[in-house]
């Protein structure tokens, strides 16, 4: 049975306008939503570590170097907490952390990682494809006739929300939820502790619901996967497998419906790359890998473990550092005109997955759902443009991506 009330670490709730992003920054604030790439890159010049007595008190590194040494280093930084909150559960849930694997440290971690491996294989991901393909072009024949979609609401949002639904053998029809789950995880963190808690677990309720249906009907899905996994020789325990569906639930929606909103941004924006890219099929995955770099989604959060002086900053134990992953890829010392959009850019080693043990377990599903998405909407929609650019809105938090994105298409 879950306490309704986890012991921890409860702060001040903290909002209202930066004074300086290197001394008070906050990833909930709208002009960080809205475009936070200058913020990054002023920082990477002036303060590279930028610090924030808000959510208690954390980090933000801006350099690659910077960002990829954090995200190495379990000895240091413990990543029992993902999403940098008023809250700190305590030291206690590691090294299992409320999500596993992503919130687990070494040497749990491993193992409950290598469980998820085989459902996220190319293979597994390829068998996938042609359902996807075929909800793209059912969603698209939704749309015909209309002048102006929103391609955020009405089209890039629904692909991975029916993949996962699927994966997982949790009813379709349930899509509203997860948007509601989603928004609840990674948006809503500066409400107060006690509502947010409330808001997660009707997310965990809704898991349980689903576990117990699976429980009296197993089928051939990733929930009945979990329930019936072994580790170490047991069965997992119900908060780890609740805890791993929350984790595919919420990452594998948001992740993926922010990239495909943001390429599609870029191109309705930038008609040169969309006319070469319609002349031009087979350059869409290397355009994709620089969408991913440029527009990454996912910013991590770590714990520090101890007082240490790291790089300049004293940092303090249980201080939050927030893995920029989007400021990394942007960081002229990694990436040549790093600030560019490279559609043919040759060598991309990126962050946008992640960096270290807990680079993303989905990557390979991401690729094809954001592939896909894009290819079936340049067939279908060759031409199209912003309708309004200032009616575009952005995700707040740590996975950014368009939340409207009205397009004039034809």
């Amino acid at each position: 049975m879950r306490e309704s009330r986890p012991l921890g670490t409860r702060n001040e709730v903290v909002t209202g306008p930066v004074a300086d992003w290197a001394t008070d920054f906050s990833h909930l604030e709208p002009e960080w939503a809205a475009d936070p790439y200058p913020i990054q890159d002023d920082l990477r010049r002036r303060c590279p570590i930028a610090h924030t007595g808000r959510f208690g008190g954390g980090w933000l590194p801006t350099r690659y170097e910077d960002v990829s040494a954090i995200a190495y280093d379990t000895e240091r930084f413990s990543s029992r907490s993902i999403v940098m909150s008023n809250f700190r559960p305590p030291p206690e849930v590691a090294p299992v952390g409320g999500v596993p694997p992503i919130s687990s440290d070494p040497p749990f971690h491993h193992d409950a990682r290598k469980l998820l491996l085989p459902a996220f294989t190319k293979t597994a991901v390829s068998r996938l494809e042609p359902a996807t393909r075929a909800f793209c072009h059912s969603l698209i024949d939704g749309l015909q006739g209309d002048g102006v979609v929103d391609a955020a609401r009405d089209y890039a949002q629904h692909i991975p929300m029916r993949v996962i639904a699927d994966m997982l053998g949790f009813p379709p029809e349930d899509g509203p939820k997860f948007r509601e789950f989603v928004e609840n995880a990674l948006e809503g963190v500066n409400r107060p502790p006690d509502e947010r808690i409330a808001r997660m677990e009707k997310l965990f309720d809704y898991l349980l619901d689903q576990i117990r249906d699976h429980v009296a009907r197993p089928r051939e899905d990733l929930t009945t996967y979990l329930i019936e996994a072994e580790l170490h020789g047991r069965k997992l325990d119900p908060s780890h497998v609740s805890g791993t569906m929350a984790l595919l639930l919420i990452a594998g929606i948001d992740t993926t419906w922010s990239a495909i909103g943001a390429s599609l941004w870029h191109l309705a924006k930038t008609p040169a790359d969309l006319e070469r890219l319609v002349a031009e099929p087979a350059l869409l995955p290397t355009a994709m890998e620089e969408f991913l770099r440029a527009y990454a989604p996912v910013t991590m959060a770590r714990l520090v473990k101890q007082d240490m002086h790291w790089r300049g900053a004293d940092m303090k134990a249980e201080d939050w550092v927030l893995l920029s992953f989007p400021a990394a890829n942007r960081d002229p010392e990694q990436f040549d005109r790093a600030g560019e959009v490279v559609i043919d850019r040759e060598v991309n080693r990126h962050a946008a997955f992640g960096l270290g043990i807990h680079r993303c377990v989905g990557s390979h599903l991401a690729r094809m759902e954001l592939r896909v998405a894009l290819e079936v909407w340049l067939e279908r929609f060759p031409r199209f443009t912003l309708d309004d650019p200032s009616a575009v809105t952005w995700a707040a938090g740590q996975v950014r991506g368009p939340r409207t994105l009205p397009l004039r298409v034809g």
